[in-house]
């Protein structure tokens, strides 16, 4: 029975990668054929529920027209580099190579919110939120941790009766800044993941099967007894799926919320130089009530606009989601930005330029 369940995972995990290849695509065909959009992004699945309702918000009050791709960051990074949309966005910081390829010029990291990644599970009678350790999770999806009664899962939780039955992995197919978040994560707690594995938005995972997107590892954890993956944390609520306690710096378990994500920036915000070009990881941040696995999300843009129309609509609607649009952010289980980073980000935002307009 188990072999015919993971075959059809396998089946499942095929059909996703094909899907994959045919939507990174996506983003550019609806730039052509899309006359009505004023502006057009892609990236990220990880902010995908704020962002739509960022653009779907400011479409009704400022009557401008934002097309988004939800296709992952690698997807996202591409498009950007290519010039097929006007701008990207991602959870993983472009590296200076990514930068350097950008056919556009420099590239502004321009934080939006912050959220949580989180460990998801389906494991049948479990109902109480699993402790998990960074190297129990490590050990877990590197494949040393095979049953769910594992000592290394068991000693953590007392009082939990855990199921012999085996774990199955369930990771991202795409390129990912959920991934690049979560094993940012794992490489920062773990030495023997960043010697073996490492961090990035596509990793060569030891075990497990594939899906797209953050919708598409919550799906198959739902649907699959015994499994386990990582998403960003609306797709867990969304899904009623459960998450997994994580032992922060502090030696305290953790489940994430907006307030362990906000107390895991509050450190950083405070100690940004005015120079930053906010490229930053706060995985494993210090403070007893940090969220261990937190971070921000970035939203790509040129710094020299080539089109000073696009160029003028894409600032304006960074100011709004810099300034309003940050007030839903904990509705949809996103921290907003400190208030003192989002008055450092506005000026970052001052320094497009729209002198290369035709």
């Amino acid at each position: 029975m188990r072999a015919l369940k993971v075959a059809a995972l396998m089946l499942l995990t095929v059909a996703c990668a094909r899907e994959n290849a045919s939507n990174s695509n996506t983003a550019s065909s609806t730039a052509r054929t899309s006359g009505s959009v004023d502006l057009t992004g892609a990236g990220a699945t990880f902010p995908y529920p704020i962002y739509s309702k960022w653009f779907s918000d400011y479409a009704a009050q400022k009557g401008v027209k934002i097309n988004y791709q939800s296709i992952g960051s690698g997807g996202g990074i591409r498009q950007l580099s290519e010039e097929t949309v006007d701008f990207g966005a991602s959870d993983s910081p472009m590296s200076d190579d990514e930068m350097s390829k950008a056919k556009g010029g420099p590239v502004l990291h321009i934080p939006t919110v912050l959220g949580a990644d989180v460990v998801t599970y389906n494991v049948p009678g479990v109902t109480a939120p699993l402790k998990l350790t960074p190297e129990a999770i490590a050990g877990i999806f590197s494949g040393s941790i095979k049953k769910w009664n594992d000592t290394r899962i068991a000693s953590l939780n007392s009082g939990v009766t855990l199921p012999s039955s085996d774990i199955l992995v369930v990771h991202r197919s795409d390129g990912s800044g959920t991934t690049y978040i979560f094993t940012d994560y794992l490489s920062t707690t773990v030495p023997s993941w960043k010697a073996s594995i490492g961090k990035g938005k596509e990793v060569k995972w030891p075990v497990g099967i594939g899906a797209k997107g953050n919708e598409g590892v919550a799906g198959q954890v739902k649907q699959t007894p015994g499994a386990i993956g990582y998403v960003e944390l609306a797709y867990a609520k969304q899904n009623n799926l459960p998450i997994a306690a994580v032992r922060n710096q502090a030696g305290q378990f953790v489940v994430a919320s907006v307030a362990g994500v906000t107390a895991a920036a509050a450190g950083v915000a405070k100690s940004l130089p005015e120079n930053t070009d906010y490229r930053l990881s706060i995985v494993n941040a210090p403070g007893a009530d940090s969220y261990p696995i937190s971070s921000f999300t970035w939203l790509l843009v040129y710094k020299q606009q080539k089109d000073a129309a696009k160029g003028q609509k894409l600032v304006d609607f960074l100011n709004w989601a810099l300034t309003e649009g940050e007030q839903s952010a904990a509705s949809l289980d996103y921290a907003p930005l400190p208030t003192d980073m989002a008055a450092k980000v506005k000026a970052r935002v001052a320094t497009v330029s729209l002198s290369g307009a035709k």
